[in-house]
């Protein structure tokens, strides 16, 4: 028989309604309000990426469209997106909670986990450390701040337990509190189960946490047609789980989805030259070189209309190089063979990748640059034009110089994002 553990080894911290609390935190007059945070401004066609919880207590949160929030609040508050900021505040949570306890898995841009040592195991010493923390995020970060954490057995029951009360919850789930604390949720609410998993949980008879519960972990295994699903069950029944190996880094890349004036497809090339010089920074400060460039548009059309019509993909290859330019050059060559249809006239979505990705020490000397032939004279001298331009811009301030014109103003347009499991280093808000 499984022996569940019944030490408590983890807390696990969840900042609520993260991007609309930072932006409640810096702009007073948002407090108390119901507050979206929206990817761009000036269209109610988008969504919000982040709602206070006073907007999620009238029906709207996350995915959202402004146009269907609007109507549900006239007076909702809408911001744009202040990425950076995100990432400020992150750091200085993160330095805080350091304070109380050592981090061990940066989990994303508001979750962090922290293992318990020793004494910390302790229920009551667990408790009073999650509220020196949750006290110390509202004294020393921000009162709008706000968190739940959850403390509990494994990491997997943690994150579990800090969604379990929300906002500013505190959760314990203990070895003996299983699977009853739990069997009011539906599949969904854990973590790592979403719609498909839930039809696929379904098809094989499993529609309650009652019944995943039941199951040997072979059949989770063969549920799930992977390993996922027994390391899942384990994690569920608190055992804990160990990490896969992180994954070597295969591509770099930008995508972003286009404010409607910036679809006509003149403009739509400004933006995706932008994103190509982004990532080109960027593979220059991690020391890569790449070999391929990838770009995809998707049009600004109804798929229901034009089902073979709506996206286009292709890619270059390349000597390994990191310069701007020659990516450039790329970008320019693939544009020019987008289909010139009415479909293709506006174009919604761009995302350019990098691949094929060599790191600078991993470089074999290349005997056509010993005998220092025209092709490698011209590329030395574009990385060394590139490398100034970063020098330039790092010192002067972002595009201070930059190739070829760029939309205005700029950073509603190209700005770096957060992406789900990836906090953007501060560095990258000024590539």
């Amino acid at each position: 028989m499984l022996e569940i553990p019944t030490a408590l080894r983890w807390l696990y911290i969840d900042l609520n309604s993260y991007f609309a609390s930072v932006e409640q935190q810096l702009q007073p007059h948002l407090r108390g309000k119901p507050t979206v945070v929206v990817p761009t401004s000036g269209t109610d066609s988008t969504c919000a990426i982040a709602a206070s919880y006073e907007a999620k207590a009238l029906g709207i949160k996350t995915g959202t469209m402004i146009y269907d929030a609007r109507r549900i609040c006239p007076g909702l508050m809408i911001v744009p997106a202040r990425h950076d900021k995100y990432v400020d505040f992150h750091h200085r949570v993160m330095t805080e909670i350091e304070r109380h306890i050592p981090l061990t898995k940066i989990c994303s841009i508001d979750e962090v986990a922290c293992r318990l040592m020793g004494d910390e195991q302790k229920k009551d010493n667990a408790i009073a450390l999650a509220r020196r923390i949750k006290k110390g995020i509202t004294d020393n970060v921000g009162i709008c701040l706000g968190s739940s954490i959850g403390i509990a057995p494994n990491r997997f029951l943690s994150k579990v337990a800090s969604n379990l009360q929300k906002p500013d919850g505190l959760t314990v789930i203990e070895g003996q509190d299983l699977p009853g604390c739990l069997l009011h949720l539906s599949l969904r609410d854990l973590p790592g189960i979403g719609q498909k998993m839930e039809q696929r949980l379904a098809s094989a008879g499993i529609t309650s946490l009652q019944s995943f519960w039941d199951l040997a972990p072979k059949h989770a295994r063969s549920v799930w047609h992977s390993v996922q699903g027994e390391r899942f069950w384990y994690a569920l029944h608190g055992i804990e789980v160990s990490e896969p190996p992180e994954t070597k880094r295969h591509t770099i890349g930008h995508s972003h989805v286009l404010a409607p004036r910036m679809r006509p497809r003149h403009k739509a090339r400004m933006i995706a030259r932008r994103l190509t010089v982004k990532a080109v920074v960027r593979l220059r400060r991690l020391g890569f070189y790449a070999s391929f460039y990838n770009l995809y548009v998707r049009y600004d059309t109804r798929p229901q209309q034009h089902p073979q019509q709506t996206r286009w993909e292709a890619h270059v290859k390349l000597p390994p190089t990191q310069d701007n330019f020659s990516f450039l050059q790329a970008l320019d060559s693939l544009w020019d063979d987008i289909p010139k249809t009415q479909d293709a006239a506006r174009i919604k979505h761009i995302a350019i990748a990098l691949y094929g990705l060599t790191h600078g020490k991993d470089i074999m000397p290349d005997m056509f640059a010993m005998l220092d032939d025209p092709v490698s004279r011209k590329q030395k001298k574009n990385t060394r034009l590139s490398e100034a331009m970063d020098l330039i811009n790092k010192k002067y301030g972002l595009d201070t110089i930059v190739i070829g014109s760029l939309p205005s103003p700029l950073s509603p347009h190209t700005g770096t994002k957060i992406a789900f499991t990836r906090i953007p280093e501060k560095a990258e808000f000024h590539e």
